[in-house]
């Protein structure tokens, strides 16, 4: 693939994953294995309040061919097709979950040296298509996102974006929710390795007049152990500690707590996740 501006899906992701990616309230453990055929096979168990769930993945590639099915233990199998440069800077994605045969979805990517495409279509008897297009380099890079029912025949989406990139810093400004929100973020990596970084974030919904401002960043104790927190200015505070135990296998624990509702129990999280 070209080393474009990239999809528009990637506007805003680097500050998006700092302050979500790994946080989490809930227990949950997965292993995953390997076979020199090339499969891929992951076990995954969560347990959220009182209710467990659970799902076993597998994963296939061949050459331009990546093949993905799950099952969980709501008897629900998603599988999803993944083929590249079937033409030159080209990914078909096709995607379907059973007994849902109406969650049918196919999705086409283009990329180029200055310009990214993708357009999406439920594969259904009503409907609703996707598309994004992106324009600009790896250093900027403009987007736009728009959704259209077809039944209906009106637009289910439409947003807008910007983001600026430096060797040493990312922001971005989405306009989005047809217009009722902005969200602006900014990120700053510590260090040439980009482990540690501050990011912060301002979110305005103009339908209710609500600002949500967010502030946190990740720090690489050593080239094992990360540590990461954020707060908003609601109260919510959060922090994470993720340790490599053995190479590619990694332990997480996280919590959050309302700072202005000291006497609720804090919320708890401990992910583990094993590899070969």
């Amino acid at each position: 693939m070209s080393k474009g501006p990239g999809l528009f899906a990637d506007i805003g992701k680097k500050a998006k994953d700092l302050l979500t990616k790994d946080y989490n309230a809930d227990q949950k453990i997965s292993i995953s294995t390997y076979s020199g055929a090339g499969v891929a096979l992951t076990s995954t168990a969560v347990k959220k309040g009182g209710l467990s769930a659970g799902d076993v993945a597998a994963q296939y590639k061949y050459k331009n061919v990546l093949f993905d099915v799950k099952v969980d233990t709501e008897s629900n199998i998603l599988t999803t097709f993944t083929l590249t440069e079937i033409l030159p800077s080209t990914k078909a994605i096709a995607s379907l979950k059973v007994p849902d045969y109406n969650s049918g979805k196919l999705e086409v990517q283009y990329f180029h040296d200055h310009a990214t495409f993708t357009s999406a279509i439920a594969l259904n008897q009503s409907p609703c298509i996707d598309v994004t297009a992106t324009i600009g380099t790896p250093s900027i890079a403009f987007g736009a996102e728009a959704g259209y029912d077809t039944t209906s025949g009106n637009f289910t989406k439409y947003t807008a974006g910007i983001s600026v990139t430096k060797p040493d810093s990312c922001a971005s400004i989405i306009l989005g929710d047809k217009g009722d929100t902005i969200r602006a973020s900014y990120v700053h990596h510590l260090d040439n390795l980009k482990k540690s970084a501050a990011v912060g974030e301002i979110t305005r919904r103009f339908s209710t007049n609500e600002n949500t401002f967010t502030v946190g960043g990740s720090y690489a104790v050593d080239h094992l152990t990360v540590v990461k927190a954020k707060l908003n200015n609601h109260g919510k505070l959060g922090a994470l500690l993720q340790h490599e135990v053995i190479p590619k296998s990694l332990l997480t624990i996280s919590s959050e707590v309302d700072t202005k509702a000291l006497e609720k129990t804090p919320r708890f999280g401990l992910a583990i996740a094993l590899k070969p």
